[in-house]
């Protein structure tokens, strides 16, 4: 097959266009991958493997499954019914609601814990005096607890599995909602037995989108919940703990986890996805 003289024009009339988009996409892919590899030439196997056994860093892996997969599950039960809100219906302040969901987004990381310290400790909101000090006169605690880890990292996650969760169910043909109301379904039915189901994949993908968030979070987890060993320290606590130890061997080691952890997590987010146009 001959190629026609206009197309071979166009293809060498836009050569330096592709080069270029190219060019800037691989330097940054560079970028990423230097870094990786930063990580791994100041950490031997024996270094691995003996940070990997601490105990210190054992109980840091095990907080951090937890902590990351109730943030994860907290924040499906509340993207989902959000995002469903803000797709589907028009109403006054929707567009307020919709601008404040993504503060957590844009706002520093230390700025959010700064905040959840202040609310807990400094605001009055049951007439008891400070919310931290009446939870205290009934037994609990929150600050400085596993508990300030999931708060914590779920005041920032939510906000990106609200914006999959929307982009799901925008995505989704509302007339298929209609037509089971016109068949006897009530608004709640045709949620629970059509567009549920639907969004399955959307679910999915906002609970692995939520889960990877809460593994990187650092700043709110730091002032709110603390880095104690042995008690609220995760995974990103602890590679802070190794550096401030000069222990940057070991602080590299934990970094490989976390990276092995988000490239399992890109994997999964890219499957689940791999049918949306994008994330928000």
């Amino acid at each position: 097959m001959e190629t026609k003289p206009h197309a071979t024009r166009r293809l060498s009339g836009d050569l330096p266009f592709f080069c270029g988009l190219g060019i800037i996409a691989w330097l940054y892919v560079g970028l990423i991958l230097a870094m990786v590899l930063a990580n791994v030439s100041v950490v031997s196997w024996d270094t691995l493997v003996q940070t990997w056994r601490q105990p210190a860093i054992q109980s840091s892996i095990k907080l951090t499954l937890l902590s990351c997969t109730t943030t994860a599950l907290l924040s499906i039960l509340c993207a989902v019914p959000t995002g469903y809100l803000l797709a589907r219906f028009k109403f006054r302040g929707r567009s307020v609601m919709d601008a404040i969901m993504d503060i957590p987004i844009v706002l520093p990381p230390l700025v959010v814990g700064l905040s959840l310290l202040i609310l807990f400790n400094k605001v009055d909101l049951l007439g008891a005096g400070p919310i931290e000090g009446w939870l205290n006169d009934h037994g609990m605690s929150v600050t400085y607890s596993v508990a300030a880890v999931v708060l914590a990292q779920f005041s920032v996650a939510t906000a990106f599995a609200v914006r999959m969760m929307k982009n799901t169910f925008e995505q989704i043909d509302p007339r298929c909602e209609d037509v089971a109301m016109t068949l006897g379904c009530n608004r709640s039915q045709a949620f629970w037995r059509v567009a549920l189901p639907q969004a399955g994949q959307g679910v999915v993908a906002a609970g692995v989108l939520a889960w990877a968030r809460a593994l990187g979070e650092f700043g709110p987890i730091l002032v709110f919940a603390g880095a104690t060993r042995g008690r609220t320290e995760v995974l990103s606590t602890s590679v802070f703990l190794e550096i401030n130890l000069g222990n940057i061997g070991g602080a590299a080691a934990v970094s490989l986890i976390m990276i092995a952890l988000a490239i399992s997590l890109i994997s999964l987010i890219r499957y689940f996805t791999r049918s949306e146009s994008n994330f928000f």
